[in-house]
């Protein structure tokens, strides 16, 4: 009897694992195919109109190399901001 009890005890387990791999496998597969969707979008709104992708591309190593010109001239004591703010105090 009491083995009887454990088979029944298994197949539940069985089939409640299942029942989860298969939820977490749907899962899976859903959130691929948003990335796959996502990824397609972009890659089209690029295709579509690469000039804006490239300009905006442009614009943030304008501003990272400016930014990087602040510095030196900041440690170097250069900066032309720096300085007539310094000779206003």
């Amino acid at each position: 009897m009491a083995n009887m009890q454990q088979s029944f005890e298994a197949g539940q387990t069985k089939g409640s694992v299942q029942e989860k791999a298969s939820q977490f496998t749907e899962n899976v597969q859903d959130k691929a195919a948003s990335a796959r969707d996502t990824t397609a979008d972009n890659a089209q709104h690029v295709k579509e109109d690469p000039s804006g992708f490239l300009q905006q591309t442009g614009e943030q190593v304008k501003s990272m190399a400016q930014g990087a010109v602040d510095g030196v001239k900041n440690t170097l004591g250069m900066n032309e901001a720096s300085n007539n703010e310094a000779s206003k105090k």
